[in-house]
């Protein structure tokens, strides 16, 4: 039987992106590192998880500008162990490969909660008008 490994995750971003997050490998590949926030549980059992993910490619490129802290995303991937040893100390961690990255609800770049809603819409609910009018 062949291995399977395959990962999907509903989090939030934990910070907006910088510098050293998003850059191109000596190849032209754009690469792309972000951490996500994962809840689970309820009441008195909730806890939170934290996962490092990396994006390549035009998915990187593509995903970038509309990424920052609090975003709701969805990661289709794979993990992977990175190995390495520093000062006679060996280390390791499990980040996610994505494949796939969906953005979902939560907080866009204006700090508006996630509310996308279209203009003229937002604009007629503020003088009072029914939400129903079909234009």
């Amino acid at each position: 039987m062949a291995d399977l490994n395959n990962y999907s995750v509903i989090g939030r971003m934990t910070r907006d992106l910088d510098e050293r997050a998003f850059g191109y490998t000596q190849n032209g590949k754009a690469r792309l590192n972000i951490c996500i926030a994962v809840n689970d549980g309820y009441g008195d059992n909730q806890y939170t998880s934290y996962f490092d993910v990396v994006v390549w490619g035009k998915t990187a490129e593509n995903i970038k500008p509309y990424l920052g802290k609090g975003k709701q995303i969805c990661i289709n991937g794979r993990l992977r162990q990175d190995r390495w040893e520093k000062d006679g100390q060996k280390n390791s961690r499990v980040v996610i490969v994505a494949e796939t990255v969906q953005l979902l609800g939560g907080r866009d770049s204006a700090g508006n909660g996630g509310n996308n809603q279209h203009p003229q819409q937002a604009a007629q609910e503020e003088n009072g008008l029914p939400e129903d009018i079909p234009f």
